[in-house]
């Protein structure tokens, strides 16, 4: 990659800003669905009104029901055809990024960024002085420290909701009573890694969207591109590399 003339560097290919777009697409319907069958009136986060208009949008429980598992399984074809076209161009150089941890450096980064965001720069730098690290954030690599964590929270999250998604379909139509213990644990284990996941993906939000600091970032997912001196201040390493060493 180099550095174009409008002094902007590419950084996302159209293949990666469709998946980006269609797993958000999906996550989205996925959520809205997934939180209209909760049953337990304990446990719905928007009371007994959003799961009975939600149903009677889609016809009854078993319509809605149905939906949910037409976008999952859609989502879970569309991503496994990209692994199989673009495992060597996208999937394997992805995974390599996000578990690219050096720890020594990526903590320092972790702790200097959360009490940046919360206090300033010149805060930061003083309290951070007592450890021997000065006012500066570690340079990063094409994914930060926060980034490849939640990254690899969102593969973990979403590998085990396609697990027991897949077994609770299964137990449906396929496995019969003596599956019972494991399609329960499946149901649990499948709304707690929807809620851990959800987490990650509210903070990826407003770290991308919201966060003016990292607006374009957000634009990048739209254009491809990122202005080089964003590239150059948040994530130096990668900027040296794609730009020539031309720093």
């Amino acid at each position: 990659m180099t550095s174009t003339p409008e002094a902007s560097l590419r950084r996302h290919t159209k293949a990666g800003m469709f998946m980006h777009w269609f797993n958000a697409a999906c996550w989205l319907f996925l959520l809205c669905t997934g939180l209209g069958l909760i049953d337990n009136p304990e446990l719905r986060p928007f009371g007994p009104g959003y799961p009975a208009a939600l149903r009677g949008l889609f016809g009854g429980g078993g319509n809605l029901l149905l939906a949910h598992w037409l976008a999952a399984l859609l989502w879970l074809a569309v991503w496994a055809g990209f692994i199989v076209f673009y495992l060597t161009r996208h999937v394997i150089p992805f995974l390599r990024q996000v578990a690219a941890i050096q720890v020594r450096r990526d903590l320092e980064w972790m702790l200097k960024k959360q009490i940046q965001m919360m206090l300033g720069y010149r805060l930061m730098a003083v309290l951070v002085k007592p450890l021997g690290w000065d006012g500066s954030l570690p340079e990063q690599e094409y994914y930060n420290a926060g980034q490849k964590l939640a990254a690899q929270g969102i593969i973990a999250g979403a590998l085990a909701l396609v697990a027991t998604g897949l077994m609770m379909l299964a137990s449906k139509y396929v496995l019969g009573p003596g599956w019972a213990v494991l399609v329960q644990w499946s149901i649990t284990i499948h709304y707690l890694a929807a809620l851990f996941t959800t987490a990650l993906l509210l903070v990826h939000v407003y770290m991308a969207a919201i966060s003016s600091e990292e607006r374009p970032a957000f634009i990048s997912m739209f254009t491809g591109q990122v202005p080089a001196d964003y590239a150059k201040h948040h994530h130096k390493l990668w900027y040296d590399q794609a730009a020539g060493g031309d720093a």
